[in-house]
């Protein structure tokens, strides 16, 4: 007769994927997720990020376009794993795994279903354990890839002022940036390029606009570092 850890060892255990898609956009100069609203519970409204749960036929990738399509109404211009988690068990026989993407999308473009809204970051409801750490993961992702990836470029028009490329990374990073500093190392990293037009910003002289300069056109690949930017 089979030892109780001959039996153990033969247990299978169900495994439940689910994507989750944590999309951004600004919104009245602060950071906003689209959250989905739930029914309500003892009078309370309860908030959700999109998920769903992985089918058979599809990839991961395919899974976050799908969710991330139903939430916005499209596909945004990025969206990218970020990372994956566990370990939450449901039962001695199943195991919940989450796939965790990250989304942004322009303002201007920041279309979601009626039953969803944009929540900035510090009007947060409460969220399950699961999607407030899935939250934070998207937060730190963002952050990490800023200096090695153009995303802020993603939430601006085609052409844009330094002051308002500026905000765009201060919001992405939740800190505020020496405005030399962040000039010098923007300019080091080829990253934009001007453009002959130029824009009122209020007071004073018109601010010339620039574009977001395409890897065949820089001078350089180097990055912008945020750690000398004091």
């Amino acid at each position: 007769m089979p030892g109780r850890s001959t039996l153990a060892r033969g247990i299978v255990r169900q495994l439940s994927v689910s994507v989750d898609v944590l999309a951004f956009t600004p919104r009245n100069g602060e950071l906003a997720v689209a959250l989905v609203r739930q029914s309500a519970s003892r009078g309370r409204e309860r908030w959700a990020v999109p998920t769903d749960a992985l089918r058979t036929d599809e990839s991961l990738d395919d899974a976050a376009t799908r969710v991330a399509r139903d939430a916005l109404g499209g596909a945004p211009p990025f969206l990218e794993q970020i990372v994956t988690l566990g370990g939450a068990r449901r039962s001695a026989e199943s195991e919940q795994v989450t796939v965790v993407y990250l989304a942004l999308v322009a303002e201007s473009a920041a279309s979601i279903r009626a039953d969803m809204a944009w929540t900035t970051m510090s009007e947060l409801p409460a969220l399950a354990a699961r999607h407030r750490d899935a939250l934070e993961h998207a937060r730190a992702a963002m952050r990490a890839r800023l200096d090695q990836q153009p995303i802020a470029f993603r939430l601006l028009p085609a052409t844009f002022t330094l002051s308002e490329l500026q905000a765009m990374y201060e919001l992405l990073l939740g800190r505020r940036l020496h405005k030399a500093s962040f000039r010098r190392s923007l300019h080091a990293s080829s990253l934009v390029e001007a453009i002959d037009e130029w824009r009122s910003e209020g007071r004073g002289r018109p601010a010339q606009l620039f574009r977001y300069a395409a890897p065949r056109r820089r001078r350089s690949r180097r990055s912008v570092r945020f750690d000398l930017l004091t």
